[in-house]
């Protein structure tokens, strides 16, 4: 006879692992299905990426339980620097402007995967197949019948319902039936640490560029997370660069804001794609994190949708009589629609606009900038959304939350 259960989730990831946590933490029954093992060096979305963690998400991560064990590797973001190379104008923000005491937060994907095992292990209410696969996805009469491939053998679950955060080649959405937009932006982001002249001090600088956008996160140490995109054409001969090259490479790109950079640290490249999935929800089915968006890394906002999908969806399934009712998928759709568009068209509108060679748009841009820095409601309306706080965010993520 097949198991049964109210709520099945596909991808243990960042996301699907925060999933499991908010679910559990709202008393509800759930399985967590993940094809890596359960170790830090296993989890392919465990890796060397350093996250920018906005304000919101650490909030929704300190009411999962997660943020304690992830907090002493984090650095705090308390000022942003915004610019075009070769344009005038920038724009910029301070924490102490918004009466906060930091923007949001960097940290390791790594760490923060080793937080989210470590409060995975102080679940009561969710039972985890990992490593497991999902091999068969079918509707049932009240919801959906699921093979499992597992160390032990194949097992059957019945669930209320289903859902993808298996990322984004998922399949389910493709056993779903739904669609997804996808455009190439024929780029590859390649990710490293480095050592500035100057440390960083708590201040993230992104700066645009017609090869793509480059960025410096803040570290411990004295150290900087760089996260540097080039033409998808030029992707092998950047990879295959020694350190040196590198470091001139980023440097001629960075510019000389913090001095020289040395000590690149291992590179990782990844081919940038947005893929978009055309419908959230089908019948007793949701989708979420990368399975539902995968966007552009400008802005540093993929990881902090996600968790904002998974925290609303726990919301509205914590005190729900059948979690996978029609109704709570079309008020999850609604309540996602605003930030998800919103975020999917800020992304893909700066690297049109802010990454565009196209001479004659520099002075809009420039305005653009200073008028971001230096008009007030523009200014807060930024920060704010940049902090997390877009559409109907979930309880868990707002400030009286922390």
């Amino acid at each position: 006879m097949p198991e049964r259960t109210e709520i099945l989730i596909v991808g243990g990831g960042l996301v699907g692992a925060s999933l499991a946590i908010a679910l559990d933490a709202a008393g509800r029954d759930a399985v967590l299905v993940e094809a890596a093992a359960p170790r830090v060096d296993a989890q392919p979305s465990y890796d060397e990426r350093n996250l920018a963690l906005s304000r919101a998400s650490v909030n929704g991560l300190r009411a999962l339980g997660v943020w304690p064990h992830a907090e002493a590797q984090a650095t705090a973001i308390r000022r942003v620097h915004v610019s075009r190379a070769g344009e005038f104008g920038a724009t910029r923000l301070a924490a102490t402007e918004f009466g906060v005491d930091a923007l949001g937060f960097t940290l390791p994907a790594r760490e923060l995967g080793r937080a989210l095992l470590a409060r995975l292990e102080t679940c009561t209410r969710l039972l985890r197949h990992a490593p497991a696969a999902l091999v068969e996805l079918a509707p049932h009469a009240d919801g959906w019948r699921a093979r499992l491939r597992t160390a032990a053998g194949e097992r059957e679950l019945l669930a209320r319902l289903v859902v993808g955060a298996d990322g984004t080649e998922s399949f389910v959405r493709a056993r779903l039936g739904i669609e997804a937009e996808v455009h190439d932006y024929a780029q590859t982001l390649f990710v490293a640490t480095v050592t500035p002249e100057r440390a960083p001090d708590g201040c993230a600088y992104e700066r645009f560029a017609d090869d793509g956008p480059v960025a410096l996160l803040p570290l411990a140490q004295g150290r900087a997370g760089l996260v540097l995109t080039v033409p998808a054409a030029d992707g092998e001969r950047v990879a295959a660069l020694h350190d040196e090259a590198f470091l001139a490479l980023a440097q001629g790109r960075f510019g000389w804001r913090l001095g020289r950079l040395e000590r690149a640290g291992v590179r990782h490249p990844y081919r940038i794609r947005r893929v978009a999935a055309t419908a959230l929800t089908a019948p007793r089915a949701v989708l979420v994190g990368n399975a539902a968006q995968t966007i552009h890394p400008i802005g540093a906002q993929g990881f902090n949708l996600g968790l904002r999908d998974a925290l609303t969806l726990a919301e509205l399934a914590a005190d729900a009589a059948d979690p996978g009712d029609a109704a709570l998928l079309r008020a999850y759709a609604a309540r996602r629609a605003e930030d998800r568009e919103g975020t999917m068209a800020m992304s893909h509108g700066l690297v049109g606009l802010a990454c565009l060679a196209e001479p004659a748009l520099a002075p809009l841009r420039s305005l653009a900038l200073i008028a971001c820095d230096r008009v007030p409601p523009l200014k807060r309306a930024l920060a704010w959304r940049g902090m997390g706080f877009r559409g109907a965010p979930p309880r868990a993520v707002l400030e009286s939350a922390g």
